[in-house]
């Protein structure tokens, strides 16, 4: 995928909870408050928001098949929730206050269970106020393994985030409600890192054979990523595989909440420079996550992988014939939009501003009462989205994957997040077989909070 410069940087009736808790010996998820050493040492620690006391959460890890519980407790003294982020869900497990379930009120707990019918890489994450508490730190991997891993030496996880931190004080910059942030890019930190650390370090052996599981848990960051000194073939996109693994020769793209499966050899002599490195700022390539290259172990490298196994009930029929969903996005500084509905109201730009609401999608700011569509179970939706704004928008749907429909009428490979790219238009299929209602929202978290969500019933 080719990107500019540019653009690169650049009331609701709820739902009663699901279930009431019963099981109280049930794994626990305790959303806390922390401090965490983010920052280089010599600066102070950051109070965060926390699963379970570290940044990011503890990695969960589930066999495909299986079922998963955790009960969330809620010692946070504020209200919160756990979107699973990517997974086949039951609809009231999802985790979307305000749409499948309620909030949990500090010092409450909810119960979470469902099945896991995909093995991938997805993570999870608040779902209550996200802008403010994914930045603050709630969120972590959910890793659902295969039957039948690949032939890999070490299965590796890489959550990429980036924080906004005062270096005086390690504290969050709290602009989280700003109109600057909000109507523009989202919020971009000041400081990079890998699983809660700026200098994280991978130590390996040359021929080594890596699974590098790489996260974007980021608020608003587009990250452009190269490997040096690794050799590497992407095996999966938002916990899907792809039917072929496909070296990697060029740039990787990973927009916010999107994921990417690598199968890498490290091909670097020992002492030599290898990683993960980022495209920074100043045009300049940084490293994200160093690979320290000690021993040999293996004489030669491997060939190329074997794809991985497909998950079922993946298949994406009926696209020809169709209905053809026009969702523009609209809104955003230095473009706005007419007149949209808010909360039931037709208002116009600047009455959308001193309401905090700067985007739009189909013409409705935030959660309306009536969905986008409605669609029959087992029906084929195609969803045309034109990026009428001049920022990109990392469209994420909740419960489905989709695939991306080109222009000559090929499909893209499964994916649960498209990167939507200024004034240009991406359309996609999907098969709607999962009953409920369910989210579909820019994950550019700020242009959500202010706006950019809309949902889907599915009956």
């Amino acid at each position: 995928m080719k990107m500019t410069r540019r653009a690169f940087c650049a009331g609701l009736t709820l739902a009663p909870l699901a279930r009431p808790v019963q099981a109280q010996d049930m794994p626990l998820l305790t959303a806390r408050a922390a401090t965490v050493q983010l920052a280089p040492d010599g600066y102070p620690a950051t109070p965060v928001w926390s699963y379970d006391g570290t940044i990011p959460g503890p990695v969960i890890r589930a066999a495909q098949g299986s079922r998963l519980q955790r009960r969330l407790v809620n010692t946070l003294e504020v209200p919160t929730s756990v979107h699973w982020h990517g997974i086949r869900i039951d609809n009231a497990m999802d985790g979307v206050a305000g749409l499948t379930q309620n909030a949990v009120p500090p010092g409450e707990s909810f119960h979470y269970a469902f099945d896991l019918p995909d093995a991938g890489t997805y993570w999870y994450h608040a779902h209550t106020n996200s802008m403010e508490q994914v930045a603050r730190g709630l969120s972590g991997a959910l890793i659902i393994e295969e039957a039948t891993p690949p032939d890999v030496d070490r299965d590796e996880v890489l959550m990429i985030d980036d924080w906004l931190l005062d270096p005086d004080t390690g504290l969050f910059v709290d602009d989280f409600a700003a109109p600057m942030t909000r109507s523009h890019g989202g919020q971009i930190g000041n400081l990079v890192g890998v699983n809660g650390r700026y200098d994280y370090r991978l130590p390996a052996r040359q021929n080594e054979r890596l699974r590098l599981r790489l996260i974007n848990s980021a608020n608003a960051q587009i990250f452009g990523l190269k490997l040096e000194g690794l050799t590497g073939w992407t095996v999966a996109l938002d916990g899907m595989p792809l039917d072929t693994p496909e070296p990697v020769t060029d740039t990787l793209v990973l927009a916010p909440a999107q994921r990417m499966d690598l199968i890498v050899d490290v091909t670097a002599e020992e002492g030599e420079t290898a990683g993960l490195l980022f495209a920074s700022a100043d045009d300049t390539w940084r490293v994200l996550a160093e690979v320290s290259v000690e021993g040999r172990a293996a004489s030669v490298p491997r060939g190329a992988p074997q794809p991985l196994p497909r998950n079922p009930g993946m298949e994406v029929t009926g696209i020809d014939s169709a209905s053809v969903l026009e969702m523009p996005l609209q809104g955003g500084a230095m473009r706005g939009v007419e007149s949209v509905t808010f909360n039931g109201q037709r208002l116009g730009w600047q009455e959308l501003v001193q309401k905090g609401q700067f985007w739009a999608l189909a013409g409705q700011a935030g959660l309306g009462e009536t969905p986008f569509t409605t669609l029959s179970r087992g029906e084929t939706a195609r969803i045309r989205m034109t990026n009428d704004t001049i920022f990109p928008h990392a469209m994420h749907m909740h419960g489905m994957h989709f695939r991306v429909r080109k222009a000559d009428g090929s499909l893209g490979p499964l994916r649960d997040t498209v990167l939507v790219m200024p004034n240009e238009t991406t359309e996609t299929a999907f098969v709607a077989d999962n009953p409920g209602k369910w989210l579909l929202h820019c994950h550019m978290l700020g242009h959500a909070a202010s706006g950019m969500t809309n949902w889907i019933m599915v009956t």
